[in-house]
C-alpha cells in the first residue's frame, strides 16, 4: 500500500491532468464526481488549517503567533504532508456548519464528534476525551444543573456545551461567540456561571481561586479533526500523523505540556 504522502502526490497529479482535460475538453459543472475528491492542497505548498481562536490552551494567540495544543498538532500534519501550515482564523458557526470545506483543507478547533456533524465533514480518530464542566463562582449558590437553571449561564454558541444546556432546561443561556468571551464574561460576574468543555474551562481558571467546578457531565465526548467528505486522502494522511504521535508518545508529551499532569 502506498504512503499517505505518495498517495497525495499522486491525487495532486491526477487533479492536474483532470483540470487540463476539462480545460481543454469542456464540461458542465455537474460532471465532477464527488468521489474523486477536492483538489489538495487548496493553497499550493500550504497545509490551511480553519480553527477558532481564541479556544485557550488549544490554539490562541502569544505575540504574532498562533499556539497550542491543536496548533502543534496541526504543525506535525503539515510535517507529514510536506506543506507550510496556514492557518485561517475562522468562526466555530463556519466549522461545525461544514462551511470550513471552501477555504480550508482541515479543521481543528477542539470540535466534538457527534452525528449530526457527521453528515457534514469526516472526523479523524478522536485524539482526546472531553466531558463538559459547570463552573461558578464560590458562594453563588450554584451547586449543579437545578440550582443553575434560573441564572445567567454562559456557553459558547454551537457547541456541544449550548446544545447541552437547552436539553437540561437551562433558562437563562448567555451566548458567546468564542472560549474567550465566555470565560471574560465569568470574571467579570457578567454571567454567574459557564458550561462547556473541561479542557478549556478548566484551565481557564485554574489559577482563579473564587471560582470552581462544581458539577461534572460525562457526556463520552471525544475531540477529532474534521475533513471534507470529499476527500478520503486528506483523512488517511490525518489519521496517520494522530496514529504516529500517539504511537511515539508525542501525543502525551502535547497534552502535559498545555494542560499539565492530568
Amino acid at each position: 500500500m502506498r504512503s499517505p504522502r505518495k498517495k497525495f502526490a499522486a491525487a495532486i497529479a491526477l487533479s492536474s491532468v483532470a483540470l487540463l482535460a476539462m480545460t481543454a475538453c469542456g464540461s458542465d459543472s455537474g460532471s465532477s464526481s464527488e468521489s474523486e475528491g477536492a483538489a489538495f492542497p487548496l493553497n499550493e505548498g500550504k497545509l490551511t488549517v480553519c480553527s477558532d481562536i481564541p479556544y485557550e490552551p488549544f490554539e490562541f494567540k502569544k505575540g504574532d503567533e498562533i499556539v497550542g495544543f491543536d496548533m502543534d498538532v496541526a504543525a506535525e500534519i503539515a510535517k507529514d504532508a510536506k506543506l507550510d501550515l496556514n492557518v485561517i482564523d475562522d468562526s466555530f458557526d463556519s466549522i461545525e456548519s461544514g462551511l470550513f470545506n471552501t477555504k480550508c483543507d482541515i479543521a481543528i478547533s477542539s470540535i466534538s464528534i457527534t452525528d449530526a456533524r457527521k453528515e457534514k465533514m469526516n472526523f479523524s480518530t478522536p485524539y482526546m476525551d472531553d466531558d463538559l464542566v459547570l463552573i461558578a463562582k464560590n458562594g453563588s449558590g450554584i451547586t449543579d444543573l437545578e440550582t443553575a437553571k434560573d441564572k445567567k449561564v454562559g456557553v459558547q454558541q454551537a457547541t456541544t456545551g449550548e446544545k447541552y444546556g437547552k436539553e437540561q432546561g437551562l433558562e437563562q443561556l448567555v451566548g458567546f461567540e468564542d472560549a474567550g468571551l465566555q470565560t471574560q464574561a465569568l470574571l467579570a460576574n457578567q454571567v454567574e456561571a459557564v458550561l462547556g468543555n473541561q479542557s478549556v474551562l478548566g484551565y481557564a481558571v485554574k489559577d482563579e481561586p473564587d471560582f470552581k467546578a462544581v458539577a461534572n457531565f460525562k457526556t463520552g465526548e471525544q475531540l477529532g479533526i474534521a475533513v471534507p467528505k470529499d476527500n478520503a486522502d486528506t483523512l488517511e494522511l490525518v489519521n496517520g500523523t494522530l496514529k504516529r504521535l500517539t504511537d511515539a508518545g508525542t501525543m502525551e508529551e502535547l497534552t502535559v505540556k498545555w494542560f499539565g499532569e492530568k
